[in-house]
C-alpha cells in the first residue's frame, strides 16, 4: 500500500506533461494524493475492518461500501468521469479496462497467503467496476507480482511469471517505452493493457525502490497512475525508506493517515532481502 501512495504522490505533479528527466525532486508543493491514493486506502480499509471474514458472503459488498465512502468524502480529487458516476449515482460494474484497476489493488498482494488469494481478492474488489477481462488481468497481476515479491522470489522468477500476463514483456525496455509514451490521444495509456506492463517493466528494470518511481515517472503520460502500480510492486520487494514514506505519510490528511497505520494490523510480513 504505502508503494502506491508514494508513487502516487510523487507522480502527482507531473501528470500529462512533457516526459521527465530522471533526476526530477520526489516531493515538491505541487504533490498531492489523488484518487489513486484514495482507492487503495479504501480497499486496504475494507480488509482491516473485516479481518478473517474476508470470503463470506457480503464482503464484496463491504468493498464497494468503502470505495463509494471514501469517494464521496473526497469528490473533488481527480476522478476519471465513469467511476465519478460509479460512485456518486449507481455502484454497478461498467465493463472498464482501465488501470484504476491496477493502481488501487496492492493490499491484495500483502494480505494474501496464497497464489490462489491472489487471483481471489484482486477479482473480488476490481469486478465491482472494472470488470472488463483486461482490467481484472490487470489487477491480477499486479497483485501477484507484489505477491511473490513479498514472500522473497527472485526478480528473473517475477520477470517470467509476469510475461505470462503480458508476453510483450519479454521485449520491453524502459528506454523504448519512454519513446512513444506522453501525451495519449487515442486514451490507451489509460487502460491496463497500455500501462500495466510498462509499469512492471520499470519494477524489473529497477535497483531500488526510488529506482523504479523514478524509472515509472520518468516515462510521462499518467504518471501518478505509473508511480502507484510500480511504487507498490518495488515497496514488496526492496521495501521503502524511511524517509520517503514520513514525507509521503506527510500529504494525507490525519483520517487517511489513521487507515494507513491500521492497514498493518492485517498485513503479512515481507521477507527481507
Amino acid at each position: 500500500m504505502l508503494g502506491a501512495i508514494v508513487g502516487d504522490i510523487v507522480g502527482s505533479q507531473f501528470e500529462w506533461k512533457e516526459k521527465q528527466i530522471y533526476d526530477f525532486p520526489l516531493f515538491t508543493g505541487a504533490c498531492h494524493y489523488t484518487d489513486d491514493s484514495l482507492m487503495t486506502l479504501a480497499i486496504g480499509e475494507a480488509f482491516m475492518l473485516r479481518r478473517g471474514r474476508w470470503r463470506e458472503d457480503d464482503f464484496q459488498a463491504f468493498v464497494i461500501e468503502r470505495m463509494v465512502k471514501m469517494g464521496r468524502e473526497h469528490q473533488a480529487s481527480s476522478w476519471g468521469e465513469r467511476f465519478y458516476q460509479w460512485f456518486m449515482k449507481s455502484p454497478v460494474p461498467y465493463n472498464s479496462c482501465g488501470n484504476g484497476a491496477a493502481m488501487r489493488v496492492s493490499s491484495v498482494g500483502w494480505v494474501s497467503e496464497s497464489e490462489e488469494d491472489v487471483r481471489y481478492f484482486s477479482k473480488l474488489v476490481t469486478e465491482v467496476s472494472h470488470n472488463h477481462p483486461e482490467g481484472i488481468k490487470g489487477a491480477e497481476s499486479v497483485a501477484m507480482a507484489i505477491y511473490l515479491a513479498r514472500i522473497g522470489t527472485p526478480m528473473e522468477e517475477i520477470r517470467q511469471r509476469m510475461i505470462e500476463y503480458y508476453p510483450e514483456i519479454l521485449s520491453m525496455r524502459v528506454k523504448s517505452i519512454k519513446r512513444e509514451y506522453g501525451i495519449d490521444q487515442g486514451g490507451r495509456f489509460i487502460t491496463c493493457q497500455g500501462s500495466v506492463p510498462q509499469a512492471i517493466v520499470c519494477f524489473l528494470e529497477s535497483h531500488s525502490f526510488e529506482d523504479a518511481v523514478r524509472l515509472a515517472i520518468s516515462l510521462g503520460g499518467d504518471t501518478d497512475t505509473q508511480g502507484a502500480i510500480t511504487g507498490s510492486i518495488a515497496e514488496a520487494y526492496y521495501g521503502v525508506p524511511y524517509d520517503i514514506e514520513d514525507q509521503a505519510i506527510s500529504y494525507l490528511t490525519p483520517k487517511l493517515e489513521s487507515i494507513y497505520y491500521a492497514f498493518s494490523t492485517v498485513k503479512q510480513p515481507r521477507k527481507k532481502r
